[in-house]
């Protein structure tokens, strides 16, 4: 899939999906905050949600008095959700609408964060490209977040093939330029009860 298509998929599942009936849907994000909290991370840093959708992490993050909160999605129809939903609070936060792969950054930042993009890059060349976003966009001793399907999780996800990843595998996609931190595993339940692992990995930019 090319950029256009891709936009064209997810805009779609949005539009035709209520937020909370994704299979990826959290009612709070907790996996994500424990290790944004972790991190050490001030309030006033720069944190970028990549592929942030509905999700409430931004909610969560505003709530917890950070004040420079961007969420990037490829998906507009997403953003917009999450915009409404936030009402005047929207306004606190950067909205980007844009495909990861394509897209320049025009600031650094502290913190990247990642729930689900990065197990959709099945290609090598698609892992490259976000990488040298990524090198772009993060600060030098900026924590990176990436949570991806583990070993044994779904093959597939919203009709898509996905590249599924341990803590092991993740670590050395990275290991060039990030030193891992902490990994944990997580048993994340759809709204329809099934269990979808994941592999959580906190890495520190070298």
């Amino acid at each position: 899939m090319d950029s256009t298509e891709r936009a064209g998929h997810w805009n779609q599942v949005y539009a035709t999906k209520p937020a909370n009936q994704v299979s990826w849907f959290q009612a709070a994000a907790e996996p994500s905050m424990r290790m944004i909290r972790a991190s050490g991370v001030a309030r006033d840093a720069g944190i970028i949600d990549i592929g942030g959708g509905a999700s409430v992490l931004v909610d969560e993050l505003l709530a917890a008095g950070f004040t420079d909160v961007s969420v990037l999605d490829i998906a507009e129809t997403a953003l917009e959700k999450t915009i409404t939903r936030l009402g005047a609070g929207a306004a606190k936060v950067q909205w980007i609408v844009a495909d990861v792969l394509s897209w320049t950054p025009q600031r650094s930042y502290e913190l990247w964060h990642d729930r689900a993009v990065f197990h959709f890059l099945t290609e090598e060349n698609d892992r490259s490209t976000y990488r040298a976003v990524l090198r772009k966009a993060l600060k030098p001793d900026g924590t990176l977040i990436v949570a991806a399907f583990a070993a044994d999780g779904p093959e597939r996800c919203s009709g898509l093939p996905v590249r599924r990843w341990s803590a092991e595998t993740l670590a050395a996609e990275f290991a060039n330029e990030f030193r891992l931190t902490e990994t944990s595993r997580e048993e994340h339940r759809t709204p329809w009860g099934a269990v979808q692992p994941f592999t959580w990995t906190r890495f520190q930019k070298i």
